[in-house]
């Protein structure tokens, strides 16, 4: 916590409005749509149900297909199972993690040919890191297909100068309590498409009717974030600038004291794009240290140390068995590889350079983990 959540709570309970709406709500939305220059906000209670909102909004029901990530948390991909569509899954390319340009043009040119275009494509920004959205968003214009950017991790990223979670139709932030600001739950819907944010407002009170008594007419949803809830989020996002230059700070000691072993590589930041740096990330060469990334996970164990394995793909999920995938190239499977090698790092804001070593100690040479 910052320390100023308590001023904006206890204006909740001196006025009263404890529920989901009231003046943080409509201050965290006009605050979160400033800071990444959007149109408008719509507060949530989770990222998940921001897109799931994104899917109603753009008119995704069952039968359709929706192109997604294939390297990221589930909660991507399950609000398309919500509405019985169909999840179509691209893999990653090396230099970003991120959504392979190469395996979504020719997952549009299949589908293109099979007259199954998809209602719209999921791009995930994975742990802070800007997908290639020029690539990207040019295909999708092409095909006519609008893009949801799932920015949950990358609140305070930028590709070229631009904000994340501000190139799609819908752009969607996630405040869960492992987050870089959080309000313990919650989420946020952006887009320069007021319209049809003021629909989701609808939706996310139930879709009650302008009528005298209580009538519906659509399926709504209990989608609104409480006025408590956006008030500690104003007070986080008032601090996001420093916290995403602690996550920088982390990631940079990690790199500076790690990123001269041989076998292990950082994932990249990409030339002109500004990663909050969520959680550090790297890839372990078996090969060359001689250890898998579950030893290494293990070792860390051993020394109350909590590391965790980079996200394993969509594709691969029990859940999701029998969906199409489409790799980055006939020979790369890149978000297979990122699984098998990659580990995430432990990467809190308040993070002090003392544990940071031990944690450095622990997988560098010094304390000869690599040589077990």
């Amino acid at each position: 916590m910052s320390g100023n959540e308590m001023k904006y709570i206890q204006e909740a309970f001196n006025s009263n409005w404890i529920a989901p709406l009231g003046s943080n709500v409509d201050a965290f939305e006009k605050e979160m749509a400033d800071y990444v220059g959007a149109n408008g906000a719509v507060a949530v209670n989770s990222g998940t149900a921001a897109i799931h909102l994104a899917l109603i909004l753009l008119n995704v029901k069952k039968g359709d297909t929706v192109f997604c990530s294939s390297l990221t948390f589930v909660a991507s991909a399950n609000p398309i199972l919500y509405e019985g569509a169909e999840p179509v899954f691209i893999d990653s390319e090396p230099e970003t993690w991120n959504m392979s340009p190469n395996a979504l043009e020719r997952a549009f040119q299949e589908a293109c040919e099979n007259n199954q275009l998809p209602k719209a494509v999921i791009i995930v920004n994975l742990f802070g890191q800007s997908a290639k959205m020029d690539e990207l968003a040019l295909i999708c214009k092409r095909y006519g297909v609008p893009i949801i950017e799932d920015s949950a991790e990358s609140l305070g990223s930028a590709y070229k100068g631009k904000a994340s979670g501000t190139f799609g139709e819908f752009g969607i932030f996630s405040f869960n309590g492992n987050k870089i600001i959080t309000t313990s739950g919650g989420g946020m819907l952006v887009s320069d498409n007021v319209e049809a944010l003021e629909k989701a407002r609808f939706l996310i009170t139930q879709a009650k009717d302008k009528a005298p008594y209580y009538q519906h007419s659509e399926r709504g949803y209990n989608y609104r974030l409480s006025n408590i809830s956006a008030g500690i989020g104003r007070a986080q996002l008032e601090v996001l600038n420093s916290r995403i230059a602690a996550r920088r700070n982390v990631y940079q000691l990690y790199e500076q004291e790690l990123g001269n072993v041989p076998g292990i590589t950082f994932m990249p930041e990409l030339e002109n794009t500004f990663s909050n740096r969520w959680l550090t990330a790297l890839m372990i060469d078996e090969r060359v240290r001689g250890v898998t990334v579950r030893e290494l996970i293990t070792a860390l164990e051993e020394e109350n140390i909590e590391a965790r394995h980079v996200w394993k793909p969509m594709h691969m999920q029990p859940l999701f068995e029998g969906c199409k995938y489409y790799k980055h190239n006939e020979n790369d499977n890149i978000s297979e590889q990122l699984f098998r090698s990659g580990i995430c790092l432990p990467s809190s804001s308040s993070l002090t350079v003392e544990e940071q070593m031990r944690v450095v100690e622990c997988i560098g040479n010094k304390r000869k983990i690599f040589m077990r």
